[in-house]
């Protein structure tokens, strides 16, 4: 009997993240439209013009993004963004990041924005797919296991027999 080494999590490429940041964006938006929304049933249409609740409504928005990527990531692993792409965010030893972990990677994913989004782009160009803030964090992004795709058949190989136990 034969045992087998785990394989290794193959790590989430650079359109994969990319994909899972833009389902970001739309959840931070809706609730950054959501408080827009209750801050003019609140104070009026006319709030909307207001810099002060223009303000309020940024300083809400970098605080749930804040919360949303520091708490989810060091809960689970995932952003919604990250849940329906099938990625994770872990530690370089495999295990969760903690609370602390969590929160340096979203302050270093500002730091990968600047200049010209090039701490993401390193995601695209390393063999290990870690941008800056992954590097920073000490954190890494890979593909869940369940989501990685079926390696080819080869060409003399029969498909299963519906029904057969595999």
């Amino acid at each position: 009997m034969s045992v087998t080494a785990p394989r290794a999590a193959r790590p989430a490429g650079f359109w994969i993240r990319a994909l899972a940041a833009v389902i970001d964006a739309v959840v931070v938006a809706l609730v950054q439209f959501s408080m827009g929304a209750v801050a003019g049933a609140v104070w009026g249409r006319d709030v909307d013009a207001s810099a002060s609740v223009q303000a309020l409504v940024g300083l809400f928005t970098l605080l749930f993004t804040l919360v949303y990527a520091t708490a989810l990531h060091s809960l689970a692993g995932q952003t919604v963004g990250k849940m329906v792409t099938g990625i994770r965010v872990v530690g370089v030893d495999g295990e969760l990041l903690g609370p602390g972990a969590a929160f340096l990677r979203w302050v270093a994913t500002l730091a990968s924005a600047v200049p010209f989004m090039m701490g993401f782009v390193m995601a695209g160009l390393r063999g290990d797919k870690r941008a800056l803030h992954d590097l920073i964090a000490g954190s890494r992004v890979e593909r869940l296991p369940g989501r990685e795709r079926a390696a080819p058949r080869a060409a003399h190989e029969e498909p299963p027999a519906p029904g057969a136990a595999v």
